[in-house]
């Protein structure tokens, strides 16, 4: 029962509407794969259209954290080198100290993983600053093999779609077009419209 249970709680917990005090805010993460053009892509000319060489140079990986308010529309996007528990846990910083520093508590909905708790905060900051972190947001977990039920994997999906699927060759390059990309968004004040509720569950997956 421990997943309808979670089912339930974050099915919820997304539904509530916009508050300042209590921001409902689900975060996610995602890999973008580093590729460099080894020659300068020909532009499209009249009569042509733009190409570009098969040869790419190899970056490696980029981690990118997601942060998204559904039906606020508001999102945070940090790029990162890995996606330890500490990596986790500075972004988690950044959102309370820099992005809701004015909120009561910020209402977490995540995945179940181990990077995803108190206990990462603990292995990233000094015990004052790590137990001050912990009471700022209210957990709330998807259920093991559920992580389709957290919202932020649209945005995600919406991230890569309008903004990675493209050649990317570093970092740098990689976090001023998500970072403009994110501006745009937020200023256009995106939702989610997530229509899965825990009506629809209960008959849909009718255990709930």
């Amino acid at each position: 029962m421990a997943f309808v249970a979670s089912t339930e709680d974050v099915l919820g917990t997304c539904a509530k509407p916009p508050d300042l005090k209590r921001p409902v805010v689900c975060v996610d993460a995602g890999g973008k794969q580093l590729i460099g053009d080894v020659r300068e892509p020909l532009p499209v000319r009249p009569g042509s259209p733009a190409e570009q060489d098969r040869e790419y140079t190899r970056g490696g990986m980029a981690n990118l954290f997601v942060a998204v308010e559904p039906l606020a529309g508001r999102r945070h996007v940090s790029v990162t080198d890995r996606k330890t528990g500490v990596d986790c846990a500075r972004f988690l910083r950044v959102l309370s100290d820099e992005h809701y520093p004015d909120a009561d508590r910020i209402v977490l909905v995540c995945d179940d993983l181990s990077t995803h708790t108190p206990a990462a905060l603990y292995g990233a900051f000094d015990p004052p600053t790590a137990r001050r972190l912990a009471g700022r947001f209210e957990w709330h977990h998807t259920p093991k093999h559920g992580s389709w039920l957290n919202i932020a994997a649209c945005e995600l999906g919406a991230l890569a779609r309008q903004c990675l699927g493209r050649r990317i060759p570093d970092r740098a390059t990689l976090a001023r077009e998500v970072a403009a990309w994110e501006q745009d968004r937020n200023a256009a004040e995106v939702t989610i419209d997530w229509p899965f509720t825990t009506a629809d569950a209960r008959v849909k997956l009718k255990r709930l």
